[in-house]
C-alpha cells in the first residue's frame, strides 16, 4: 500500500523521504509505504487549511453536525475493516481493535447533537436598554499530533470536536500507524467535509517540530493538540508559549492502584491484569504501580502473579491478552526500564525477561515469537519511591509493586512520581473512596475498577507531568476547540459607561427587627 498525504483534498506526495510500516506480529508484513512530507509541505498544509476555514466555520454548526453524524455512520460501516487494520498495523488483540473503533463511533455519536448545542449565554446587564451575550467561536486552524498506541480513537477524540466546532485542522499521525492515518483520513472525507478542512500529514517528529514551529511564527496554527510523552510534551509546550497558545497536552502517566485491606482481591487482581498488561502495557492510562496494603500485600500478590502467569499472549489474532510490541523502537525502550531492576528487587510473571524468543521463551506463548515483537510480562516487587521504576513511565508490560502501612502513605506513594493521568483503588469502604478522590492528583480516578478504559462521554486528561490540565471528550472539550466571545449592545441612545452610570438604591442598614 503506497501511503500519502492528504492536503487540500487530493493526495500530496512527500518531498522527505520515504519509510515503511510493518505489522509488529509479523515483520516480514509490510503494511504500507509512506510518502513523507517536509516541514515546507507541513507550512503549506497549514496555510491550505487557513483558507478552507473561514468557509467551513460559516457552515451552520448543525450541519457541521450532520457531516460528524455522516462519520460516525461510515465508520460503523467499516467497523470490521478498520479493526482488521489495527490489528495488523499496531498489533492489538481483535477484540481491542473493535473497541478502539467503537470509540471513535461513540465519539461522534455524542457530538454530532452538540452542533446544535454550542450554546452562548444571554447575561443580564447592570443598566437599562443593554443586552449582553456570550458566543463560542471556533479558534481557527488546530495542528494535531498523535501517538499510534490509539491510532484511531484518540485521533477522533481532537478530529471530531475540533471539526464540529468550525475550526480546520492539519492531523500529523504516527510515522508506525500511517496506513491507520490514511484509512481514518478517507472516512472522515466520505463523511462531506470540504477539501482543505482536514489534512493529514505524514511526517517525522524533527520534521513536524521544525514545520509547527514554522507554521507558528506565521500565524497559520491558533491550537495545538499533542497525544504522546511526556519529554516531547515539555517541548510541544515551550513552543507553544512563546507563542502565547495554551496547547492541549495529553502526555504519560505512572497509574497507581491501591488495594486497601477490605478490597475483593480477586477483582483487585484482575483489574491489575488488564490495566497492567492490556495492549502489553502500552497505553498512557496504564497501571504502573500496585500500592497494597500490608495486611494484604502477599494474598494480593499471589493472585496477581498466577493470572499473569496464565495469562495467554502472542499472535493479536487469535485470543491473547495482549500481542506484540508497537514496534523495535517500543521494545528497545521497554529493554531500557528492564535495566533498572536492582538487586533488592524481584522479577515475577513469566519465564524469561525482556523479548520473548525461542531462546528466552514464554511459557504458552500463541503462536511464533521470532514472527513478530514480543515481550515478556513483569512484575516488579520490592520497588522503592528512590527507584528508576517508581519515577519514570516504563510503557510496556510491567508492573512495579509496592507496600504500605497507612492511608497517607499510599497516597504519598499514589502522588510522588509527578505524574497524574489515571488511578484506581480497591476498596469496600466509601470513605477510603472519598479519600483518595480528595488526595489523588490524578485526574481520572476509578473505584474498584482499572486504571484503563475511558468512556467517551467524561473528561479524560492529566496534571503535573501527565499534562497541562487540559481535557479531552465530552463538553469539556469543547473550551479547547472554541474560544468565548461576549458582546454588549446598548440600545438607550446614549453612551452608558459600566461601573459609571448604574443606578443607586438605598438601604437602612441600621435597621433591626
Amino acid at each position: 500500500m503506497k501511503i500519502t498525504s492528504y492536503v487540500d483534498g487530493k493526495p500530496l506526495k512527500g518531498a522527505g523521504g520515504t519509510l515503511k510500516t510493518t505489522n509488529p506480529a509479523q515483520l516480514d508484513d509490510v503494511v504500507g509505504e509512506v510518502s513523507l512530507a517536509s516541514a515546507a509541505q507541513l507550512v503549506d498544509a497549514f496555510r491550505v487549511a487557513t483558507a478552507a476555514q473561514k468557509g467551513w466555520a460559516a457552515t451552520p454548526a448543525p450541519v457541521r453536525g450532520r457531516v460528524i453524524a455522516a462519520i460516525g455512520r461510515l465508520v460503523e460501516s467499516n467497523k470490521e475493516t478498520l479493526a482488521d487494520l489495527v490489528v495488523r498495523e499496531v498489533g492489538k488483540p481483535r477484540a481491542e481493535a473493535l473497541g478502539e473503533v467503537n470509540e471513535i463511533i461513540d465519539t461522534c455519536d455524542f457530538f454530532l447533537g452538540e452542533g446544535r448545542r454550542l450554546y452562548g449565554h444571554t447575561v443580564p446587564s447592570e443598566m437599562r436598554d443593554k443586552q449582553l451575550f456570550t458566543f463560542r467561536v471556533p479558534i481557527g486552524v488546530a495542528g494535531i499530533i498523535t501517538a499510534g498506541n490509539f491510532p484511531v480513537a484518540v485521533p477522533s477524540w481532537y478530529l471530531v470536536p475540533a471539526l464540529l466546532c468550525g475550526n480546520a485542522v492539519v492531523w500529523k499521525p504516527a510515522e508506525y500507524a500511517a496506513a491507520l492515518g490514511d484509512a481514518l483520513t478517507t472516512l472522515f472525507v466520505a463523511g462531506g467535509l470540504p477539501a482543505g478542512v482536514l489534512n493529514t500529514v505524514h511526517a517525522d517528529g524533527p520534521t513536524t517540530y521544525d514545520g509547527l514551529s514554522q507554521a507558528l511564527s506565521l500565524g497559520l496554527v491558533q491550537k495545538i493538540g499533542f497525544t504522546g510523552s511526556s519529554e516531547v510534551g515539555v517541548r510541544i509546550g515551550e513552543l507553544a508559549g512563546r507563542h502565547l497558545q495554551n496547547p492541549c497536552l495529553e502526555l504519560g502517566g505512572k497509574n497507581p492502584l491501591v488495594v486497601m485491606p477490605d478490597a475483593d482481591l480477586d477483582l483487585a487482581a484482575e483489574g491489575a491484569l488488564f490495566s497492567g498488561f492490556g495492549t502489553a502495557g502500552q497505553r498512557c492510562t496504564s497501571l504502573g504501580i500496585a500500592i497494597v496494603h500490608d495486611d494484604v500485600y502477599d494474598a494480593f500478590l499471589s493472585r496477581f502473579v498466577s493470572r499473569v502467569v496464565d495469562a495467554a499472549i502472542g499472535d493479536p489474532t487469535k485470543d491473547v491478552l495482549y500481542g506484540p510490541m508497537l514496534s523495535e523502537r517500543f521494545l528497545q525502550g521497554f529493554e531500557k526500564w528492564l535495566g533498572e531492576v536492582q538487586p533488592h528487587h524481584e522479577v515475577l510473571g513469566s519465564t524469561g525477561t525482556g523479548r520473548i524468543t525461542n531462546a528466552n521463551p514464554r511459557k504458552g506463548f500463541v503462536g511464533d515469537p521470532e514472527a513478530g515483537v514480543y515481550a515478556h510480562p513483569a512484575i516488579v516487587t520490592g520497588v522503592q519511591p528512590d527507584d528508576a521504576l517508581y519515577q519514570n513511565e516504563t510503557f510496556g508490560p510491567l508492573v512495579s509493586v509496592m507496600r504500605f502501612s497507612s492511608f497517607d502513605e499510599a497516597i504519598e506513594l499514589a502522588n510522588g512520581h509527578g505524574y497524574g493521568l489515571s488511578s484506581a483503588i480497591y476498596t469496600t469502604n466509601p470513605l477510603h473512596a472519598f479519600r483518595f478522590r480528595e488526595r489523588v492528583s490524578a485526574g481520572m480516578l476509578s473505584v474498584n475498577n482499572s486504571t484503563s478504559g475511558a468512556e467517551a462521554h467524561l473528561p479524560f486528561g492529566g496534571n503535573g507531568k501527565s499534562g497541562n490540565g487540559s481535557r479531552q471528550s465530552g463538553v469539556w472539550v469543547l473550551d479547547q476547540f472554541t474560544r468565548w466571545q461576549s458582546m454588549n449592545w446598548d440600545y438607550a441612545g446614549k453612551l452608558q459607561k459600566a461601573q459609571m452610570d448604574t443606578e443607586e438604591t438605598t438601604a437602612d442598614l441600621g435597621f433591626r427587627l
